[in-house]
């Protein structure tokens, strides 16, 4: 029996090490891409032609330079950015949250096929309705306007079957009752009561929309066409034409630009994540 268990104990250690292994790998991985583009940031063009380097050079300001001496302003398309990125991600979680709480906690006649229906939606490209999207944006003259990015937002059938899996797996309709016998109105609960206990899944897809919003390049190449409302994936893009190509060395600055907003997003929300899944551990 002592033999048994040891062998079990042995068995154990030897998964967990190779679990770890393989986190700490993929870990290693991911940070070290970045790592390659901030330091090729830091490179010349002829250094960066010349192979790969893991130490920073000393040309970081004068990639800057040139990535500022640029017919556009990188600081503007950082601004245009972010207020796209952060007004759709907020729109995104908030109405999506609130579609999956009455999906959840109503219950209603078409309940069920409305739902099948946002699972259909979800199934669908946004490239294969781009066509009409623009042609109506361009009837309401939307175009070079920053609310066909940002509202269309509200439409997220992915975060809305995220969100209605979440709820089903911690709301307690318990709670749900006590707000509605104390007088509070549905809205309020919500808001002041259901929307605290989703932070978890909401930071978690909050994260998600605010990185696909912000790399968003395709429906705001095709909206935008004035130079002041283009964004950081579109400046970047635009550096590898005819005339800078060379540059290789504002282009990574460009990019890395463009990748640090997402990081600051993930440690903010982060913490949100990480009490969830303590509060979580510790549920009856």
């Amino acid at each position: 029996m002592a033999k048994v268990q040891r062998s079990s104990t042995v068995n154990q250690k030897i998964s967990r090490t190779i679990i770890y292994i393989v986190c700490i790998s993929l870990a290693v991985l991911s940070i070290l891409l970045f790592w390659i583009m901030f330091v090729n940031a830091t490179r010349s063009t002829p250094e960066i032609q010349s192979g790969l380097s893991l130490i920073p050079s000393t040309h970081m300001m004068s990639n800057l330079r040139v990535l500022l001496d640029k017919s556009f302003d990188p600081w503007k398309g950082f601004l245009n950015s972010f207020i796209i990125s952060s007004s759709a991600t907020i729109c995104t979680v908030y109405f999506s949250s609130l579609t999956a709480y009455g999906l959840v906690a109503y219950n209603w006649k078409l309940r069920q096929p409305f739902f099948t229906f946002i699972l259909c939606v979800m199934m669908i490209p946004s490239q294969a309705s781009a066509i009409g999207f623009y042609q109506f944006m361009y009837k309401l003259h939307w175009t070079n306007n920053f609310l066909p990015l940002i509202l269309p937002a509200i439409a997220a059938p992915a975060v809305v079957f995220f969100m209605r899996q979440y709820l089903l797996a911690t709301l307690s309709m318990e709670i749900v009752e006590a707000a509605r016998v104390d007088g509070s109105g549905e809205f309020s609960t919500f808001n002041r009561i259901i929307l605290p206990l989703m932070m978890p899944a909401v930071a978690t897809q909050a994260i998600f929309a605010f990185v696909a919003n912000w790399n968003n390049l395709f429906m705001p190449l095709i909206l935008l066409t004035q130079k002041d409302k283009y964004t950081m994936p579109i400046m970047v893009s635009l550096l590898r034409g005819d005339i800078y190509k060379t540059e290789f060395g504002s282009i990574y600055m460009g990019l890395a630009l463009t990748a640090l907003p997402l990081f600051v997003v993930y440690f903010l929300l982060s913490r949100y994540i990480i009490a969830g899944v303590a509060l979580g551990g510790v549920k009856e």
